[in-house]
Formats: structure tokens, C-alpha cells, sequence
């Protein structure tokens, strides 16, 4: 039986982060971050663009699930609607997978803390500050395990993610 991981949040809370952690953890592990799938300049957003990357992400991921060297498929991205984990969940072949799904969320002060020091640091631009504080609601509504990373150390919240069962 493998597993997936479908691990969402907003930009900032640390899935990246905690998912190559998450790897390095788990046996037989692979890792796709979403954004791999559209780093793209410009960065450009419409229907067709959004149905290519959803395509390259489930076509990736159903790849990794087929491989036989993997037990375990890692996947983040920020999935703030349940439509946008719906509609991987849908593509997916998940005969033989166990699925947990986990949104890792921040309060607003840890969240503006973490993301005006990427500002800082050149890694991210200052507008995702509010666009992601916006979104910290949005993920109560989800069908999805949440994990508040706000006062927590990555291997912290790794052992917490290891831990869970079935979300499906």
C-alpha cells in the first residue's frame, strides 16, 4: 500500500519546508511541489493555463504512484478550495493508496512575521503578504487535516504529519 500526501497552505507557511523534510523522513519517498509545475515567465494565469498545470501535476503524480521504487508520493501546493484538492483527487489512480490530506495553516502574526522576512531576503515579493493573509480563512473549509505551524519547529510538525491516518 503507498502513500500520498496532499499537503496545502498558503505561500509562507512552510510546505516546502516541511515537505523536503517529510521526505528525507520517509522511506522510498518522492517530492513534487506544485509551483515546479508552473514556474513559468511570464507568469501567466487562465482557464488553459490552470488545466495544463492541473494536467502536469496529475500526470506526475500518477506516475510516482506507478513507480515501484516510490512507497510514499509528497505533494504541496497552495490549495486554498476544496475544488482545486478535488480536482487532483479525481485524476488520481489511487487503487493501493492510502491519501491523507493536511492544510498546514498560521495565525496572521506568524504568517506576516514569516513572509515580510522573505521580502527582506529577495525571496518573495511584498504583495503576497496580504493576497496570503486574505486566504488564512479559507482554509477552515476544507476536507483536510489541519496543522498550525505557528509556534512549531519543522520536525515538529513532520512527526505531527507522520502520525495521521486516512483523510479519504
Amino acid at each position: 500500500m503507498k502513500t500520498i500526501y496532499l499537503i496545502g497552505g498558503t505561500m509562507g507557511v512552510g510546505k516546502t519546508t516541511v515537505c523536503k523534510q517529510l521526505k528525507q523522513e520517509l522511506c522510498h519517498s518522492v517530492f513534487l511541489d506544485g509551483d515546479w509545475c508552473w514556474d513559468a515567465s511570464p507568469f501567466v494565469v487562465t482557464e488553459e493555463t490552470k488545466a495544463m498545470v492541473l494536467d502536469n501535476i496529475c500526470y506526475l503524480i500518477n506516475n510516482f504512484l506507478h513507480c515501484s521504487a516510490y512507497e510514499t508520493v509528497i505533494f504541496c501546493w497552495v490549495m486554498h478550495q476544496q475544488s482545486i484538492i478535488d480536482s487532483i483527487i479525481e485524476k488520481l489512480d489511487l487503487s493501493h493508496c492510502e491519501l491523507k490530506c493536511v492544510s498546514l495553516i498560521a495565525d496572521e502574526i506568524h504568517l506576516r512575521e514569516r513572509l515580510t522576512a522573505d521580502v527582506e531576503k529577495g525571496i518573495r515579493t511584498a504583495d503576497v503578504i496580504e493576497r496570503s493573509i486574505a486566504r488564512i480563512p479559507l482554509y477552515q473549509a476544507l476536507d483536510t487535516i489541519k496543522i498550525d505551524t505557528s509556534n512549531k519547529t519543522v520536525p515538529m510538525i513532520v512527526d505531527e504529519i507522520k502520525g495521521l491516518t486516512s483523510c479519504k
